[in-house]
């Protein structure tokens, strides 16, 4: 076994390990008074659900999301490319219900901080002595010249899974053999770093078994990426020349779409066409938080490295995509290790114990074909009221990997996209 396979596999352990390591001890009951209400039923929002309800049973612990199920953005590209079903990335709330959290099915509407309420699109109020935010991200939808939500229905996002997702798969199914798939993708931050470039390997695999005369084309407003040095090594090996990336300092960054037209303006001028195009907009936290006032001029909510509580208002705690979390990226894994750690200190402070430590833990796995995956880790703690990365923590795959090696890591993608999803919304 590799040196740099050893220390994946550590930070993958240390991160599954999260929970029991920051559970408080057994919770005395003090009455039911406390409540708690979470918003949103993501990889965040039902984590803390169910481990307060775990960890404090006492807690009245409500959860408010509109969906009827969940639908994970995380293994969204698979489905994209045909090697998942609808069913296999949706959720249920059965198991959230089982373990004592009460969901209602309804849009957050407006936070009033002073009375701590939660006005709800049904127009009811919901009283509340914590309020947890993980609403996700919104599209900034003024950032792009010519990219609104009308433009969103001819050339999606697909960067929040549902009936983007299912229309961007439909219109890849239609793209004539020899066609352009052509992608924007934004400057930093924006959900799941890695996410355009698993998308685009994905979509090429689609490509090569059903249009191989195709091309996917990158227009990125960066330089650099997660896993950049992976991704390339593996495009070129799986799918030749079928991938371009198009960087910043090439003229990659977008400043027009015309999506009726399905065409796109970079910097300097130049006109890309696309049979489909992919727009990832830049984004920002999701709009509950704004209406809350926990969000800052980044247009994400700053927060407490130990807690995540808002620095903006008291008694919220906002975590997941919509916080300005430091080094840690947004994605699932990251949202779930933060939703134990906001969990655990509600449950200690809510039944006057000590908190726990806070560190916190993240693995983004991304496929680039059927057998050949590759990952990166890291491991990060709260110092003085920030999230800080620990010292020779982050680790990635090797390059020139053996496929033995690629396939493994597939495998462990798999594994813990079962895992985590069993962790939070299963029975």
């Amino acid at each position: 076994m590799t040196a740099a396979l050893q220390r994946r596999q550590f930070l993958a352990r240390a991160a599954s390990l999260a929970a029991p390591a920051l559970s408080p001890a057994i919770v005395r009951a003090q009455g039911a008074s406390a409540r708690v209400v979470v918003v949103g039923g993501g990889f965040g929002g039902a984590t803390v659900a169910r481990y307060l309800r775990a960890w404090a049973p006492q807690v009245q612990v409500t959860l408010v999301e509109p969906a009827q199920s969940f639908v994970t953005c995380p293994f969204s590209n698979h489905y994209l490319a045909g090697l998942r079903s609808w069913d296999s990335i949706s959720h249920g709330w059965g198991g959230l219900r089982a373990a004592g959290v009460q969901v209602v099915h309804a849009r957050a509407d407006d936070v009033d901080g002073v009375r701590r309420t939660l006005r709800l699109d049904s127009g009811h109020v919901l009283p509340w002595d914590r309020l947890v935010l993980s609403p996700g991200v919104d599209m900034r939808w003024s950032a792009l010249e010519g990219y609104d939500q009308a433009a969103a229905e001819l050339a999606p996002h697909a960067w929040k899974a549902g009936a983007q997702t299912r229309l961007l798969r439909r219109q890849l199914e239609a793209m004539p053999d020899g066609g352009v798939f052509a992608m924007v993708i934004p400057d930093n931050p924006f959900r799941c770093p890695p996410g355009p470039y698993e998308r685009a390997s994905l979509v090429a695999h689609y490509l090569r078994q059903h249009k191989p005369r195709s091309k996917v084309l990158l227009l990125d407003a960066k330089n650099n990426f997660s896993k950049k040095e992976l991704f390339l090594q593996g495009w070129k090996d799986l799918y030749g020349g079928m991938v371009e990336w198009v960087s910043l300092a090439q003229d990659g960054q977008v400043v027009r779409v015309d999506a009726r037209a399905l065409q796109v303006e970079t910097a300097f001028g130049e006109l890309h066409q696309a049979d489909v195009l992919n727009v990832i907009p830049p984004q920002k936290a999701g709009l509950i938080a704004e209406r809350a006032g926990v969000t800052g001029p980044s247009g994400w909510a700053p927060m407490r490295g130990d807690d995540f509580a808002s620095t903006q208002v008291d008694g919220i705690h906002v975590l997941g995509d919509a916080a300005l979390a430091g080094p840690i990226p947004k994605s699932g894994f990251a949202a779930n290790n933060q939703g134990k750690v906001v969990a655990a200190a509600l449950a200690a402070a809510l039944t006057d114990r000590p908190a726990p430590a806070a560190w916190y833990a993240n693995t983004c796995y991304s496929l680039l074909a059927p057998g050949y995956g590759i990952s990166v880790a890291g491991v990060y703690r709260a110092h003085e009221g920030r999230i800080v990365a620990l010292p020779h923590s982050v680790g990635v795959s090797p390059l020139d990997a053996p496929p033995a090696h690629r396939a493994a890591e597939a495998q462990h993608g798999a594994d813990w996209y079962a895992a985590i999803s069993a962790d939070i919304w299963g029975g």
